[in-house]
C-alpha cells in the first residue's frame, strides 16, 4: 500500500467517525488490516471486521478481524450500531447486491447507521493511470464492475433502509452515503 492509498483510505475512513460512540458495536465489511479500529481506538465499545484478503484472525482487546466474505463467513448473531461499507459496494456483482443488503440491514440495530462510500465510475480511469505511474497501490479495480454510485439508494431502500445523507467528496470523485434503520 503506497503513501497516496493510505491518505484515500483515511479520508474515506473519517467519514465514519461522525457515527461513532462509546457504545457502539461497529461491523467494518471489508476491513483490510483493520485501519478503521486503529485509528478511531477509544471512540467505540467493540468492532468486527470481515474481508476476504485476510489471511487470519486477530483478535484486539477492542475488536477482532476475521477472514472471509459478508455474510457467509460471519459467524455469529450479534447486531450492530454501525456498519461501514467503504469502497466495497463497487465489487459486489450486481446480482448478489439484494442479499447483501438485505444481510446488512438484518444486522443493523433499530436507528443504527450504515455509512457506504462508492467511487464515482469516472474515477477508474483516473485510478489506473496512478497505478500505472504507481502512486497506488490499485487493489481490485478490476473488480469494480462499472458500478453506477447514484444506484447506491436503491440497493439499500429495497433492504429498509432509509437515506439520510449523500454528498460526493474527494474533489467529487468519492460519494458518501448515510443510511439509517427506521
Amino acid at each position: 500500500m503506497t503513501t497516496v492509498d493510505r491518505v484515500l483510505r483515511r479520508w474515506r475512513e473519517s467519514k465514519v467517525r461522525p457515527y461513532l460512540h462509546a457504545g457502539a458495536h461497529v461491523l467494518d465489511i471489508g476491513c483490510g488490516d483493520g485501519s478503521l479500529f486503529r485509528q478511531f481506538r477509544g471512540l467505540f465499545a467493540t468492532g468486527v471486521g470481515i474481508d476476504p484478503a485476510l489471511e487470519h484472525s486477530v483478535k484486539e482487546s477492542t475488536y477482532r478481524l476475521i477472514p472471509g466474505a459478508f455474510p457467509e463467513n460471519l459467524q455469529d448473531d450479534a447486531a450492530f450500531n454501525v456498519i461501514s461499507l467503504l469502497a466495497v459496494l463497487e465489487h459486489i456483482p450486481r446480482s448478489h447486491q439484494p442479499r447483501f443488503a438485505q444481510s446488512i440491514a438484518d444486522r443493523l440495530t433499530k436507528r443504527g447507521h450504515l455509512i457506504v462510500t462508492v467511487p464515482s465510475p469516472r474515477v477508474d480511469a483516473i485510478l489506473d493511470v496512478l497505478r500505472r505511474l504507481r502512486l497506488i497501490h490499485g487493489m481490485a479495480l478490476e473488480q469494480h464492475y462499472g458500478f453506477p454510485a447514484d444506484r447506491t439508494p436503491q440497493v439499500f431502500a429495497a433492504a429498509g433502509l432509509k437515506l439520510v445523507r449523500w454528498h460526493r467528496f474527494q474533489l467529487g470523485f468519492n460519494n458518501l452515503f448515510v443510511f439509517q434503520k427506521p
